[in-house]
């Protein structure tokens, strides 16, 4: 894939699924096992977030193919270019609280 992270609203196909779904946020840290840290949450698509709980949490190398690109404008690119920063912050964080 040639970018690191897609933008939010982004549709993708994960490798041996049968259904869409779309990007709807960054970092997720599921509450079943705070330990981990994923590159992207999302949702079915086309039905959207129907409860809280039934988000999807993914990493980047889980796509197997991209079938829309979400909206891109300068905040999301500021955001993108600070999300390794982000994303080690995180990890640190949680290492501390072990």
């Amino acid at each position: 894939m040639e970018e690191k992270y897609l933008p939010i609203g982004s549709v993708v196909m994960l490798k041996e699924a049968k259904k869409a779904v779309m990007i709807i946020g960054y970092l997720p840290i599921p509450n079943e096992d705070q330990t981990k840290i994923y590159d992207y949450s999302a949702s079915l698509y086309p039905e959207g977030l129907i409860s809280s709980n039934q988000n999807l949490v993914f990493n980047i190398e889980d796509i197997d193919k991209i079938l829309f690109k979400g909206y891109v404008d300068d905040s999301e690119k500021e955001l993108v270019g600070k999300m390794d920063e982000l994303k080690a912050q995180v990890i640190s964080k949680m290492n501390e609280n072990k």
